[in-house]
């Protein structure tokens, strides 16, 4: 099977993750049930890996700025991120699901999945784990799982 990143965080998120769930469950029952669910220990060290990195960038109080500026792309950020994805972050920004600091983190952990390309189902998932990592996102968070779990997203307010 070949898995990435991806794959391993996302079966994570949705047999472990959850709003009762104890996020500091030991870390080798974890890996048991991902080693019998059939992911490689190496993509399942990633994985980890790249939970502790968005774990350690956990901000402060942020400070809204509404007609702050405008985020460029470049380089390697516009191989991984199409202009469909890229559109999307500038839209929950805009709209206030991220604020500017959320969606750097976004865009650090898009990058740091071994990927070569991103499509925008993959980016609303990054958004969504970075959002339940967050404190205080907790509107954001549940209106970003709207848009991944309804058949008909629902309009932003």
């Amino acid at each position: 099977m070949k898995e990435s990143i991806l794959d391993v965080l996302l079966y994570l998120f949705e047999h472990y993750f959850t709003d009762e769930a104890d996020l500091l469950r030991d870390r080798d029952s974890l890996q048991t049930g991902l080693l019998q669910a059939g992911f490689s220990p190496a993509e399942i060290s990633k994985a980890f890996d790249w939970l502790d990195a968005l774990a350690e960038q956990r901000p402060g109080p942020a400070t809204p700025r509404p007609h702050g500026p405008v985020r460029m792309f470049a380089g390697p950020e516009l191989d991984k991120l199409d202009q469909e994805c890229r559109g999307f972050l500038l839209f929950l920004e805009q709209h206030g699901v991220l604020d500017a600091h959320q969606r750097e983190l976004v865009i650090d952990r898009a990058m740091a999945l071994d990927q070569d390309d991103l499509d925008l189902d993959d980016l609303k998932w990054v958004v969504l784990m970075v959002l339940f990592n967050q404190p205080g996102s907790e509107a954001a968070y549940a209106w970003m799982e709207t848009q991944i779990f309804a058949d008909e997203p629902e309009p932003v307010h």
